[in-house]
């Protein structure tokens, strides 16, 4: 009889897994035609999207049935990162046309979305889900706020696969653009994204200059003036 109950567990067991797989595949699928048919150059068709959100709803609903775990470290990252730049893209449709996410009240801190059978703000799966289980100041610059001072929006998905290459791809094209990072001589103004998170990139007693060198090609003096230009919160929209 034991035998029997440890087969049948076996086998639920098995079948379970094998159905989430497949919801967790389907999502990312989802996600990256998503991207693709919406996104052009770091900004989003919110237009488009909102005359047919067929796309969107339906990879709304799978998000709702994913499962990951941070056992799982890049398969939980990529689901939430994705599922971050979803959430802002649905937050814009619904209450388009706007010219910012802060004209919506509560954009990131009040309204919720459900995900991996729990409900979210923005910012509570930035902080908990993402910024509170792993140390990787790298998701700054994958995590679009629907801003144009963000760093752009990708017109793919995040995959367990890829995902720390296109995390170093990201930060990389972000720390090495003239745009984001502006050096004039001995002074360097810096997006408020370092500011505000500072924490993520300053380990001991080591400056901010020191992560983002880091990552560029062309050294910024560490005895530089740093200061930081006003976020442009305009929408990145096409």
């Amino acid at each position: 009889m034991k035998k029997i109950v440890l087969l049948l567990f076996t086998v639920i067991t098995c079948a379970l897994s094998g159905i989430t797989a497949q919801n967790n595949q389907q999502f990312f699928d989802e996600a990256d035609a998503l991207f693709d048919k919406y996104v052009s150059n770091g900004k989003v068709d919110y237009t488009a999207i909102k005359n047919d959100p067929t796309d969107l709803n339906s990879v709304l609903k799978l998000a709702e049935e994913v499962v990951v775990s941070p056992f799982s470290s890049e398969e939980y990252q990529a689901f939430w990162i994705n599922a971050y730049n979803i959430f802002v893209i649905k937050g814009v449709i619904d209450n388009y046309p706007i010219k910012s996410p802060l004209d919506v009240e509560g954009f990131f801190k009040s309204v919720k979305y459900k995900a991996s059978g729990t409900n979210v703000t923005l910012d509570e799966l930035e902080n908990k889900k993402l910024r509170g289980v792993f140390d990787e100041p790298r998701i700054h610059f994958v995590l679009v706020c629907g801003a144009k001072g963000c760093p752009p929006i990708i017109s793919m998905a995040y995959r367990p696969k890829n995902l720390d290459s296109l995390l170093e791809q990201q930060t990389r094209k972000a720390l090495n653009d003239p745009k984001f990072i502006r050096v004039d001589g001995t002074k360097v103004e810096l997006s408020e994204i370092f500011k505000w998170y500072e924490e993520d990139f300053v380990k001991g007693d080591s400056k901010v200059l020191e992560y983002i060198n880091s990552f560029r090609k062309d050294k910024i003096p560490n005895d530089s003036k740093v200061s930081y230009y006003s976020y442009d919160w305009r929408l990145n929209s096409i």
